[in-house]
C-alpha cells in the first residue's frame, strides 16, 4: 500500500511539474504570437494609430476633430488590448482545466496500475514474510519454496530456505543432545539414589552410614533438581514443537493445590495454545519462588485473567524489599541477589525458566517490586484466538 501511494505521489509531482512548465511556455508563446500577428495587421501603438489615421498630417481637420480622432484611436487600442488579454486568459484557463482533468485521470490510472503491479511484485515478499512469521512462531520445518523466474526475489527465498535448513539441522542435533544428556545424566543419579537407599535400609547399617547416606541423598536430590532445571531451560530455549489448548487457570490451581491454605487465588479463564508441561513448570516455579522468598506470616496471591488478546498469570508475595533496578537480574540463570536467594537450597533457575518458557510461547515475563516489600511477577501470553488469527 505504501509503495503504491509513493508511486502515485511521484506521478502527481511529475505531472504537476509538467503542467507548470507547459503552462509557462504556452502563455509566453500565446502572447508573443498573438501580439506579433496582430501588430502586422493593426498596430496598437497610439502614435502609430494617430499617424495612420492622419490626425497630425491632414490639415483639413480642425483641432477639435483631430483631438476626437486621437481619443477614439486610443480607446480602440485599449479595447483591442483588453480583448486580447481576455482571449489569452480564457485560453490559459482552458489549458489549466483540461490539464487538471488529464492529470487526475492519469493519476487514477497510475494508482490502479501501481496497485496491480505492486501487488504482483510484492506477492513473493508477502509469502516470504508469512513463512518467516510461521517459523518464528512454531517450527523450523517450514520452507518458502518460491517458484518463478530466477530473479533477486527467488535468490532471497532460496537463501532463506538454506538458512532455515541449517538452523533446523542445528536445533535437531541440539534436541538429540539434550535428550541423550538427560538420559545419560539421570541414569547415574538414579543408580546412586538406589544404592544409597539400599545401603541405608540394610538391617546391619550403622548410624554413621545412615547419617552419611541421608546427606548424600540430599545432595543427590539437589543434583537432580539442578539437572531438571537445566534440561527444562534448554528445552524451552529450543522453541515449541507442538501446541495444545491450555487454560492458565487450571495450571495455576494445580500449582497452588498443595499450599491452598497460604495462597490467595483469583483464577479467571485464560486460554492459550502451548506446551502444558512447560506452562505447569512456569506456574510451579512462580508459586514456589513466592513461597520461598516470603516473610513469616506473609501472603502469596495468584491471579489469572484474560485482557484483550492476552492471557495473564500474576503471582505476588509480601517478601523482602527488592530494588527496582534489580528486577531484570532475577531472570538471569544462577543470579543471586544477596539474601533473596541465599541459603534457600535453590539454584537461581526458577525465574530464568519462567522467562524462557514465556518467550518460547510468544509472550513476556516481567517483575515489579511492591511498595513496602515483596514482588509481583507477571507472565503475559497470547490467547488461543489471537494466535489462530495470525
Amino acid at each position: 500500500m505504501r509503495l503504491t501511494l509513493w508511486y502515485g505521489a511521484m506521478v502527481m509531482v511529475a505531472g504537476l511539474c509538467l503542467v507548470s512548465i507547459t503552462y509557462v511556455l504556452f502563455a509566453n508563446a500565446l502572447h508573443n504570437n498573438i501580439t506579433a500577428t496582430t501588430d502586422r495587421i493593426y498596430p496598437r501603438s497610439t502614435a502609430k494609430i494617430v499617424q495612420d489615421l492622419g490626425v497630425a498630417a491632414t490639415p483639413r481637420f480642425s483641432d477639435a476633430q483631430a483631438a476626437k480622432r486621437e481619443e477614439a484611436a486610443i480607446e480602440l487600442a485599449d479595447e483591442f488590448n483588453r480583448r486580447q488579454l481576455a482571449a489569452e486568459t480564457a485560453a490559459k484557463q482552458s489549458l489549466l482545466t483540461e490539464s487538471a482533468i488529464a492529470l487526475g485521470l492519469v493519476a487514477m490510472l497510475a494508482l490502479a496500475g501501481g496497485w496491480l503491479l505492486a501487488g504482483r511484485a510484492l506477492r513473493p515478499l508477502h509469502h516470504i514474510t508469512a513463512t518467516a512469521r510461521t517459523v518464528a512462531d512454531s517450527t523450523l520445518h517450514e520452507r518458502i519454496g518460491l517458484a518463478g523466474p530466477d530473479d533477486e526475489l527467488k535468490e532471497l527465498a532460496d537463501t532463506f530456505d538454506a538458512m532455515l535448513a541449517r538452523l533446523d539441522r542445528a536445533f535437531s542435533h541440539q534436541r538429540r543432545f539434550v535428550a541423550d544428556a538427560s538420559h545419560e545424566l539421570r541414569t547415574p543419579l538414579a543408580v546412586n539414589r538406589t544404592l544409597l537407599e539400599v545401603a541405608m535400609n540394610r538391617p546391619n547399617a550403622s548410624a554413621d552410614l545412615r547419617e552419611l547416606g541421608g546427606k548424600l541423598l540430599i545432595a543427590t536430590t539437589r543434583h537432580e533438581q539442578l539437572l531438571d532445571g537445566l534440561l527444562t531451560l534448554a528445552r524451552s530455549d529450543q522453541g515449541l514443537a507442538t501446541r495444545t489448548p491450555v487454560d492458565l487457570a487450571d495450571i495455576a490451581w494445580h500449582a497452588t493445590e498443595s499450599a491452598a491454605d497460604t495462597v490467595r487465588t483469583s483464577l479467571g479463564p485464560a486460554a492459550v495454545n502451548g506446551d502444558p508441561v512447560l506452562l505447569e513448570r512456569v506456574a510451579h516455579n512462580l508459586v514456589q519462588n513466592a513461597l520461598t522468598y516470603n516473610q513469616p506470616d506473609g501472603w502469596v496471591a495468584v491471579e489469572t485473567f484474560q485482557y484483550q488478546e492476552s492471557a495473564v498469570l500474576t503471582v505476588s508475595n509480601s517478601g523482602p524489599v527488592v530494588p527496582a533496578d534489580l528486577t531484570e537480574a532475577i531472570f538471569e540463570p544462577f543470579r543471586r541477589l544477596g539474601p533473596r536467594t541465599a541459603s534457600t537450597g535453590r539454584f537461581g533457575l526458577g525465574l530464568a525458566i519462567v522467562r524462557s518458557v514465556a518467550v518460547a510461547h510468544g509472550g513476556t515475563a516481567t517483575a515489579f517490586p511492591r511498595e513496602g516489600g515483596g514482588l509481583t511477577v507477571r507472565v503475559v501470553l497470547p490467547t488461543s484466538s489471537s494466535r489462530d488469527r495470525r
